[in-house]
């Protein structure tokens, strides 16, 4: 655990309390970020014991090395800081405001059914070589991590986080609590999906009877990013040779219910409304974004509506 030992310490510990009650604190980056700006502030201002503009503003400054997306990556953690301080009358700083995130210019990988049979074919059939029990883990966990991907559009951060008591088994439901935004939001799982999570759980149990997460490592907490990236690759590189990414996983959700809508001529608005709300987005506009990939429901889009049709899709970021 970081420990904080600046004048700034009695602040944050309470900031972090906070944070945790609300069941929206990541130790990695949250309090790496943190600790990094503490010691920035400690080295560059010695004499100073309290929070002061200078401080905030020459480190929240982006670098001419830094794109403006790991700006707020870097700097997200002392934006909340400073909301939270602001707010309770413990400081009375501007908060910086975040760059404008670059456009994307990544275009989703369009899937296959034979891409899909090929990279399930891979998740479930992988080769033990050491009876370790994180092997035996990955064997168990891969399949069934993406397939919940796929399944559910979820992000790949809600599903690394997903702890034991975020899902109903029983139900069927899944609590989405530490999201983009922490948008706290409910996804209902298809019955094949319950299923699978039920055999998993019970699985996975043996293995790691007292864990915490759905996932655990073995360690005990949550996989990391790279974690996803590199077993997505190992299993689509086995019988695969086009380029995709785990997040693929997530647009290729969206667009295949939008494709469902071809075929109706009412129902759009209660359509996107309901997507809009299982895969988490703060707003109707992000999940418009979709109908651009979706050439299929474009023109029928166009006459359900009386503006042009560009004016409805946003620009959105990667992650939503």
């Amino acid at each position: 655990m970081v420990r904080y030992n600046s004048f700034m310490k009695p602040m944050i510990d309470k900031f972090i309390k906070y944070q945790i009650a609300s069941q929206c604190w990541s130790e990695n980056p949250f309090a790496r970020n943190l600790k990094t700006f503490e010691n920035y502030c400690v080295k560059n201002f010695p004499n100073e014991n309290i929070l002061t503009q200078e401080m905030v503003d020459s480190w929240c400054k982006q670098r001419t090395t830094e794109k403006n997306k790991s700006n707020i990556a870097r700097i997200r953690v002392v934006v909340l800081f400073l909301k939270y301080t602001n707010s309770r009358g413990l400081t009375n700083l501007k908060v910086p405001e975040f760059p404008k995130p670059e456009k994307i210019t990544y275009i989703p990988h369009s899937f296959t059914e034979e891409e899909l049979k090929n990279f399930f074919y891979a998740c479930d059939n992988i080769k033990i070589r050491m009876k370790r029990k994180d092997i035996i883990a990955k064997q168990i966990m891969i399949p069934v991590f993406f397939r919940l991907l796929y399944s559910t559009g979820i992000r790949t951060i809600e599903a690394r986080l997903l702890k034991k008591e975020d899902i109903d088994l029983k139900n069927g439901i899944i609590s989405i609590k530490n999201s983009k935004g922490y948008n706290q939001h409910y996804v209902a799982l298809h019955d094949s999906m319950t299923k699978i999570l039920v055999d998993y759980d019970k699985r996975i149990s043996k293995i790691y009877p007292n864990r915490i997460y759905f996932f655990p490592n073995k360690n005990n907490s949550h996989h990391r990013k790279d974690w996803v990236s590199q077993n997505f690759k190992e299993m689509w590189n086995k019988y695969n040779t086009t380029y995709a990414i785990p997040y693929d996983l997530r647009h290729n959700y969206a667009i295949t219910n939008i494709n469902k809508w071809t075929n109706q001529d009412v129902g759009f608005t209660t359509n996107l409304y309901y997507l809009s709300k299982s895969m988490g987005h703060t707003t109707i506009e992000s999940t418009k974004y979709y109908y651009s990939l979706t050439p299929q429901i474009s023109d029928i889009f166009m006459n359900q509506v009386n503006k042009g049709f560009e004016n409805l899709i946003p620009e959105v970021s990667h992650d939503e």
